[in-house]
């Protein structure tokens, strides 16, 4: 939580202090955020709060956009990037919204203010045919098809790598053709699986899980050759030696493969809210990021196929 003298800062009844722990206390248990983001809200809103306090504002709800904005303008003066700054805005938005909602202010001063521009910066992706290529070996070894399974898994879901490695089988129905994901802040979503993917995890667990098990037992989807649950280090080593089989060139991680499935869904036409709750972001903003994939798309494509391309 933030530490600061108690009863410096006050607003009426309630120190700044105070406002914060209820902000964070409303996150907690409204919102459902993780510990660590909860960590990161408290931490940016004590230097918002020193901020203030070397600006003379005697009170949190005295802030003015003019205040935000300084505040924006000395952290890019201290060389943090556009994404640094844009989640302290994010996280001043959240904190005045809620002010606002508690009748403790009128309005935010942050309504007018914009976020940086934080440009494109889309990760590298996997062609179609390079997921093809990291899914052809036909190896009778019950590791590489446990690791084709993930891969497959990944490719289809677009699964975060640790909620792959934390997927339980009774999180699995076969039958239905979806996984039950718990994800960031203990949200739970449901995600359709495929065809392919699904023949991959009926073939893994009719046989091959069964013989990397050895007679033990675990609740967990994937484990190891020592019958614990896979890593995400052991899960991404794996996937380099794959792809270095598979002879695909550059870096293969399991983000890239994520990356892939939206990337290719949007190019086919998926709408972009039903990518958002696949890849279980909060925000559609965070999504938006594939629209620009859409237009490079359709902008190869007008100029492959029109006469005057």
């Amino acid at each position: 939580m933030v530490t600061r003298a108690a009863g410096k800062r006050t607003t009426g009844a309630l120190t700044d202090d105070a406002l914060v722990d209820r902000f964070l206390n409303y996150l907690a248990a409204e919102k459902g955020l993780a510990a660590n983001t909860l960590t990161a809200y408290s931490r940016d809103l004590a230097v918002f709060l020193d901020h203030l306090e070397q600006r003379g504002v005697g009170r949190v709800t005295q802030t003015r956009a003019g205040d935000v904005t300084s505040f924006l303008e000395l952290l890019q003066s201290r060389r943090l990037a556009a994404r640094s700054r844009a989640r302290f805005l994010a996280c001043l938005r959240g904190f005045f919204s809620f002010l606002v909602r508690e009748g403790i202010l009128r309005e935010t001063p942050t309504r007018d203010v914009s976020f940086p521009r934080l440009g494109q910066r889309l990760p590298r992706s996997l062609g179609r045919e390079e997921i093809g290529q990291l899914l052809a070996e036909r190896v009778d070894d019950p590791l590489v098809q446990r690791d084709l399974a993930m891969i497959e898994l990944v490719y289809a879901t677009g699964l975060r790598v640790s909620e792959l490695v934390g997927l339980k089988v009774s999180q699995v129905n076969l039958e239905a053709g979806y996984l039950t994901v718990v994800g960031k802040g203990s949200k739970e979503r449901a995600v359709p699986i495929g065809r392919y993917a699904r023949d991959r995890l009926v073939a893994y667990l009719g046989e091959t899980r069964t013989r990397i098990l050895k007679g033990k037992l675990s609740p967990y989807l994937f484990v190891n050759r020592n019958g614990r649950p896979m890593t995400r280090q052991g899960f991404a080593m794996r996937l380099r030696l794959t792809a270095q089989r598979a002879e695909v060139d550059g870096k293969v991680s399991p983000h890239i493969l994520r990356h892939a499935f939206a990337t290719h869904l949007v190019e086919r036409g998926a709408d972009l809210r039903a990518v958002q709750m696949m890849l279980g972001h909060s925000d559609i903003a965070t999504t938006q990021i594939y629209t620009h994939v859409a237009r490079e798309h359709l902008r190869s494509v007008h100029k492959k196929y029109h006469p005057r391309g």
